[in-house]
């Protein structure tokens, strides 16, 4: 397989520039990466001549870089599963995911992630990279995943959640009926004491802030579009359920499961800016079956 490449002409404004000064500034390449470059096999040419990230740049040299090879987990098998793709490019991997499908392996050898089912769909399409998976969902949480095919996309990615610029909104079907047409919750999350898995309000915890508005009201139920502007673990899910709305289907912070055997959360809309291209992309996922049933 092919390794990762890429070429740019050096700008004017990048006359006199150390190599190492071009690709950390100009083009974001993480020290980290950068240091795997070096001594893992990649390669740093300028005007097809190997350098070092001393090399001095002048205005229209070619920089090329080749990236090492990315090492995969060896303990994750693949597995064959029919992923639902939104979009695909030689950067980024938009997935559309169902309910029931944990994002990464558990120890429970006996369950499928959505990680495996992209290892074998990367072998199958001869896609040699591991796997970067930037915006994950909880096991039950259905809809949109924003996947790097490559590690300096993954990279790129990530300072944009960093910075916040990932936009993701959720719709979620709550009990009750809240009043009010939107509303903005901010209250830290840490672990629930004494539990590994469960999260609860805490003011020793992280910062955790969620916007809502009322999509509608239904009988006993509350339709609601959410954003988020921290991303902490099951954020939803608590925030709502310690206002007295716990989420439909969610055993685990309060909700029933007679209409659902999941939480009703789904991944609706996901808009970022494209690492390489800079274009702004913007995807939606129409609700699954259960949620829309509840819905109608």
């Amino acid at each position: 397989m092919k390794p990762l490449t890429f070429t740019w002409n050096v700008p004017e404004e990048c006359n006199g520039v150390f190599l190492r000064e071009f690709l950390v500034e100009k083009k974001k390449v993480s020290r980290s990466l950068l240091t795997d470059i070096k001594f893992r096999g990649g390669h740093l040419l300028v005007n097809e001549q190997p350098v070092t990230v001393r090399k001095v740049l002048n205005q229209g040299d070619e920089v090329t870089v080749v990236f090492p090879e990315e090492k995969r987990n060896e303990f994750m098998k693949p597995f064959p599963f029919k992923l639902s793709i939104c979009y695909e490019d030689d950067h980024v991997l938009i997935i559309n995911k169902p309910p029931g499908l944990p994002s990464i392996p558990s120890r429970n050898e006996r369950d499928v992630s959505l990680a495996q089912a992209l290892l074998h769909y990367y072998q199958m399409n001869e896609i040699s990279s591991a796997i970067h998976i930037v915006t994950r969902l909880d096991r039950d949480t259905s809809g949109l995943m924003l996947v790097a095919k490559h590690r300096y996309a993954h990279s790129l990615l990530s300072q944009q959640q960093i910075e916040r610029t990932i936009d993701r909104t959720y719709t979620a079907i709550v009990h009750g009926t809240i009043e009010s047409e939107h509303g903005t919750i901010n209250n830290p999350i840490g672990r629930k004491e004494g539990s590994m898995i469960e999260r609860a309000i805490r003011q020793d915890g992280q910062e955790a802030i969620t916007h809502y508005r009322v999509l509608e009201r239904m009988k006993g139920k509350t339709v609601v579009r959410v954003k988020l502007e921290t991303g902490r673990t099951h954020q939803i899910r608590v925030h709502f359920s310690n206002m007295g709305f716990p989420l439909v289907g969610d055993t685990l912070y309060g909700g029933t499961s007679a209409q659902m055997n999941r939480q009703a959360l789904h991944s609706s809309t996901l808009r970022f800016l494209h690492p390489f291209t800079e274009e702004t992309m913007s995807f939606q996922a129409p609700l699954p079956p259960d949620m829309q049933s509840i819905i109608e």
